[in-house]
């Protein structure tokens, strides 16, 4: 009995996949190469995303990146909750998969349990395509609150080359300043 307690429990938050699943991107997504995690580092806003339950509800968006003094990346992701009137973040730690020159790293907000950040597309360090460790999990990453509609069209494009259904993609409101907006 006990054993299917913490069995159920691992099912529904979908930590049994993570533990048991060694893919951290989905079949066809590919990680950027010749990846520079310096240029990478500062604030991103949060474009577009699927929606999940730890983002549910958020607006304004953005993902803050610096690097740790282990070589790591910490990773503050806030948004403002328009149905709780209130501002939220959490604090991750992101590790390199492999090679720091290739953009297939593992975020964890929860201790030891890592899912998949995958840097599958990437314009000058502006703008930036995100696929999670499946296809449940994709963004859409701006150093500005806007994005360029040619971008858009070819990150949708590329998203959809990978198995992503875009038309779940939720676009973000970006029209508040955050108080973790450094």
């Amino acid at each position: 009995m006990k054993n299917r307690i913490i069995l159920t429990l691992l099912l529904s938050f979908g930590l049994l996949n993570s533990l048991t699943s060694c893919s951290s991107m989905p079949e066809k997504a590919q990680p950027v190469d010749q990846f520079d995690v310096n240029r990478y580092l500062g604030t991103w806003y949060e474009i577009a995303r699927f929606d999940y339950r730890f983002e549910k509800d958020l607006d304004n968006a953005i993902a803050q990146y610096s690097l740790t003094e282990d070589g790591n990346v910490n990773v503050v992701n806030s948004g403002y909750n328009f149905k709780k009137d209130k501002w939220v973040s959490a604090n991750g730690t992101a590790k390199f998969r492999g090679e720091k020159n290739v953009a297939a790293l593992k975020v964890s907000f929860f201790g030891p349990f890592y899912a998949g950040y995958n840097v599958v597309a990437l314009e000058e360090y502006k703008y930036a395509l995100i696929a999670g460790k499946n296809l449940d999990y994709l963004w859409i990453l701006s150093r500005e609150k806007t994005i360029p509609e040619n971008i858009k069209q070819k990150f949708i494009s590329k998203a959809q080359e990978i198995g992503y259904d875009t038309s779940k993609l939720i676009w973000v409101k970006q029209d508040k300043k955050s108080p973790f907006d450094k």
